[in-house]
């Protein structure tokens, strides 16, 4: 198997094997199902995909920005252990990056729902930036693209 080396990408045309992969879900933790759908909905403005009762207490839930989207979250209500990584997801590092096509409006709206950021919005050769809190503390980048 080939890898590639910094700077560089592989292309699934280049490999033998055809099979199409995709990531299809991303568990978000939280400690409460309705609360963290409400913060998605409210202050994302994604859509809930689904809601379905898994019985037990346990719900299957998706939520994305839109419902084509390739990727979209597992809302997962942590239990026992789990419990203590609400808000550390990825060990206190960005671990979410949320593209948006309107960055100011985007963050407006934010900032109208109570989102906490940590900076101010920065400029990067990438794109407009800014981090953010989501309903458990877990920071998320807030980025607009550049063309």
């Amino acid at each position: 198997m080939k890898t590639a080396k910094a700077g560089q990408t592989t292309s699934r045309a280049a490999k033998a094997d055809p099979v199409a992969n995709r990531l299809a879900l991303v568990a978000f933790l939280t400690d409460d199902y309705d609360r963290a759908i409400a913060w998605f909905c409210d202050v994302l403005r994604f859509e809930l995909l689904e809601d379905t009762d898994m019985g037990g207490g346990k719900r299957w839930v998706r939520m994305a920005p839109t419902p084509d989207a390739d990727t979209a979250f597992l809302i997962a209500k942590a239990t026992g252990a789990q419990a203590e990584t609400i808000g550390k997801q990825a060990g206190g590092r960005v671990g979410h990056f949320l593209f948006t096509d309107d960055f100011d409006a985007m963050a407006a709206h934010m900032k109208a729902q109570g989102v906490t950021f940590r900076e101010a919005p920065r400029d990067e050769p990438y794109g407009k930036v800014v981090v953010f809190e989501d309903l458990h503390g877990n920071p998320w980048d807030l980025m607009q693209p550049k063309p």
